[in-house]
C-alpha cells in the first residue's frame, strides 16, 4: 500500500454536527436503519464518555503509531480520529503525550480498533477514546501509512468527513451524505419514544402501547 496524506476533506456544517450531541448513539443508529454500528468490542475507555463529530481517518501499520502523529498534527478542531491499527492490541500506540497533542488541537476524541496505554493519564485528562483494549508495550515510529483515506474500523468503513457519534453504547458511523436525513429520522425517534414513555407511565403496557399483540397473534402464542 502506497503511503499518502489527503490534507483537505469534506466536513458536515458545525451546526449539524451540534445537533447530534443532544442524541444518543442508538437513536443514532436506529434512525440510520441499523447501519453504521461498530463491533461491540470497540468500547469507551470510561463510562461517561461521549465523542461526536467528523472523522478524520488514518491507517497505521500494526505496532505503529507514525501516521497517529501525522494524523494529529493534521486535524481540525472537533474531528474525531479514527484509526484503522490492524487491530493491534500487544502494543499502546495511543497515549499520555498523543492525548494532550490532540487536545491542543482541538480533537473530539478517538476511536481505535486497537489498545492504549497511560490508561490513568488518560482518563484524567478527560479525553474521550473508544478503543479494543489496553496494554503497556510501546510500538515504533517508523512505518508509513495513509491518512484521510477509507478505513476498516469495528467491522465500519470510515470515510474521512463521515460523522461518527459515541457514548456508553458503542460507536456508530453515519455517510456524510446522510447526515441531513438521519438527523431528522432522529428527531423524529426521540419524540415517539416519548409518547410511549408518556403513555408506560400512564399505565400502559408496552405490548399495547407498541401494537404487539398483533404479533403474537401472527406467531400463534398461546395464552389460558
Amino acid at each position: 500500500m502506497v503511503a499518502h496524506v489527503i490534507r483537505g476533506v469534506p466536513r458536515p456544517e458545525p451546526d449539524l454536527v451540534r445537533r447530534f450531541e443532544r442524541l444518543s448513539a442508538a437513536t443514532v443508529y436506529e434512525a440510520a436503519g441499523q447501519v453504521g454500528t461498530m463491533n461491540h468490542d470497540i468500547r469507551p475507555l470510561a463510562l461517561g464518555m461521549r465523542v461526536c463529530g467528523p472523522a478524520l481517518t488514518v491507517w497505521c501499520p500494526p505496532g505503529d503509531n507514525l501516521m497517529l502523529h501525522k494524523a494529529v498534527s493534521l486535524a481540525q478542531p472537533g474531528d474525531v480520529l479514527v484509526a484503522d491499527v490492524g487491530g493491534c492490541l500487544e502494543g499502546g500506540g495511543w497515549g499520555e503525550i498523543l492525548t494532550i497533542a490532540a487536545q491542543e488541537r482541538g480533537i473530539a476524541g478517538l476511536v481505535s480498533n486497537g489498545a492504549v496505554r497511560d490508561v490513568g493519564r488518560l482518563l484524567s485528562l478527560g479525553f474521550p477514546v473508544f478503543c479494543r483494549g489496553v496494554s503497556m508495550k510501546g510500538t515504533t515510529k517508523k512505518k508509513l501509512g495513509r491518512v484521510n483515506h477509507p478505513v476498516w474500523c469495528g467491522g465500519v468503513c470510515v470515510r474521512p468527513g463521515d460523522l461518527v457519534v459515541g457514548d456508553d453504547d458503542g460507536v456508530v458511523v453515519i455517510a456524510r451524505e446522510r447526515i441531513r436525513e438521519v438527523l431528522q429520522l432522529a428527531i423524529e425517534r426521540v419524540e415517539r419514544e416519548e409518547e410511549i414513555v408518556k403513555a408506560v407511565r400512564e399505565g400502559r403496557n408496552t405490548v399495547e402501547v407498541l401494537g404487539l399483540e398483533e404479533v403474537l397473534a401472527a406467531e400463534g402464542v398461546l395464552e389460558e
